[in-house]
């Protein structure tokens, strides 16, 4: 087992240098893309040009400068904004990850909880009346936009019904969990919900499907035949394996999303964190903003994967001699 970690780690590392070099070449060595010209602004002298790039070090070599890049961001953490003169660019992202993070754990407890639950409740019940009706709640979660919902839960919560019902729901916005626990809760709930919809009706779908599929397998026959129980069968056999799928499945889904992927939702519910800083980078154009979100992103995917891996191989013991 911990061969098979170490393959993992050293894999994880590589993939991160592989994408912070693909990135890097992506925006800086693509021909006719001149960041100096987006930062020396239109109409720009050559003089002028000439300037920026000895100012941000852009008449270097491509390695140099990606090196130089790499050492700002990562051991002296200093490196700067190209739109926002003088601004450190990790502050700004250090900042914005306790808003991602809270938004997406909070709302992977409840997607996992329910899409389990449910989905385990609609493969127990297969022909009875309970599975058609968990399996048309997970097609609805599917079918409803995060946009659409969240901006109709905002006009229920902040405006409508806002002087009545719910004039408990704080205005739109973030609060640190350092500052005030409460207030940190209740900016996120409905937050948390539009975007656990979603992702709890794609697990209950799979989730049943996997089970069901399972439950026709010829090991599983043999346990029937032996006289274990449905019962037994169902949570020991046929739900465990079945969890692989959802290990991997939540691996990639949780990742996306704390690197950036829950843009909308922050969007809709005004959360500051990594996916609208990231858009707001790419329409400034801003490299070593859009560089240091790419690489948190990047790391959270692939340090997601790789825990994936381990889990995988911790249910099914096979994928260890892989």
């Amino acid at each position: 087992m911990t061969t098979f970690i170490a393959k993992r780690i050293a894999a994880m590392i590589f993939v991160l240098f592989s994408i912070s070099v693909l990135v890097f070449l992506i925006f800086f060595a693509t021909p006719g893309v001149d960041p100096a010209a987006r930062i020396a602004g239109r109409n720009a002298d050559q003089l002028t040009l000439q300037q920026v790039r000895a100012s941000f070090e852009l008449d270097k070599p491509i390695p140099a400068r990606y090196v130089s890049m790499m050492k700002h961001l990562f051991v002296s953490q200093d490196l700067t904004s190209y739109v926002n003169r003088g601004a450190k660019v990790l502050p700004q992202l250090t900042q914005a990850i306790p808003a991602t993070l809270s938004l997406v754990f909070g709302a992977a407890i409840i997607w996992l909880l329910v899409g389990i639950f449910l989905g385990i409740a609609a493969a127990s019940s297969k022909r009875k009346w309970m599975d058609p009706t968990i399996s048309f709640l997970g097609i609805v979660g599917i079918s409803l936009p995060v946009y659409w919902l969240g901006e109709v839960v905002n006009l229920i919560t902040q405006s409508k019904l806002h002087n009545s019902v719910f004039r408990w729901v704080p205005p739109l916005g973030y609060v640190p969990l350092t500052e005030n626990p409460f207030q940190w809760f209740l900016h996120l709930i409905f937050p948390w919900l539009t975007l656990a919809l979603l992702y709890a009706g794609i697990y209950i779908r799979v989730l049943r499907s996997e089970i069901l599929g399972v439950m026709r397998e010829d090991y599983i026959k043999t346990e029937r035949a032996k006289g274990a129980s449905e019962k037994r069968i169902l949570y020991k056999h046929a739900t465990r394996m079945s969890l692989i799928t959802i290990v991997s499945l939540f691996g990639l889904d949780f990742g996306a999303l704390v690197g950036g992927s829950a843009l909308l939702t922050e969007v809709v519910f005004g959360i500051q964190g990594v996916g609208k800083l990231t858009f707001s980078a790419l329409q400034n154009f801003d490299l070593p903003v859009i560089m240091a979100t790419v690489m948190y992103a990047s790391f959270f995917v692939v340090l997601a994967n790789a825990i994936v891996d381990i889990l995988y191989a911790v249910l099914d013991p096979r994928v260890r001699r892989v």
